[in-house]
Formats: structure tokens, C-alpha cells, sequence
């Protein structure tokens, strides 16, 4: 596996990083996400310092990996709950 040495630069800080090259671009665009967040939250609320903008990008993305989390759940038991219902149909027919 080829490891890459980047760079990704958050709240005016530069972090090199030694990653797996199929991993570079994701890490550069949630950098690059991070940064945007950071902006908006300076632009839009009453941010004091970039430590407050980056702890409400910490609760914004973690409260939208919750959900994503939470969704994906609810739709795998769905799928399983259908699954178990066409297989009890199956089972009928095949009687």
C-alpha cells in the first residue's frame, strides 16, 4: 500500500500527514469542508476565536454522522424486515 506525506492546513495550522494514497483526496476535501465550515461559522454567528468555530464544526459533523449512522440503521432493518417477508411469501407459495 503506498502511503503519501500531505499537508492539510485547518484554522490557520498546518498538519502533515502520512496517509494511504487512495485516502488523499477524501482527507483534502474534508480539509478543505472544515475550512468552509470555519468560515461560514465566522461569517454568520458570534464566533470569538477559531477554537469555538472548531468546536461547532466538531457538532455539526458529528451530529450529521449520527444521523447518517441512525438513517443507514433504519434502512438496513426496513430491508431485513422486507427480506423476511418475501421469504415468508416464498415459503407460502412453495407449499
Amino acid at each position: 500500500m503506498e502511503v503519501r506525506r500531505i499537508t492539510i492546513n485547518i484554522a490557520g495550522r498546518v498538519y502533515p500527514l502520512n496517509v494511504p494514497a487512495a485516502e488523499e483526496e477524501t482527507l483534502r476535501k474534508v480539509g478543505k469542508q472544515i475550512e468552509n465550515m470555519i468560515k461560514d461559522f465566522e461569517q454568520n454567528f458570534d464566533v470569538r476565536d477559531k477554537q469555538d468555530a472548531l468546536a461547532m464544526c466538531a457538532l455539526k459533523l458529528g451530529t450529521n454522522a449520527e444521523v447518517t449512522s441512525m438513517n443507514y440503521e433504519k434502512n438496513i432493518n426496513s430491508a431485513n424486515e422486507r427480506l423476511i417477508r418475501i421469504n415468508q411469501s416464498l415459503n407460502e407459495i412453495g407449499k
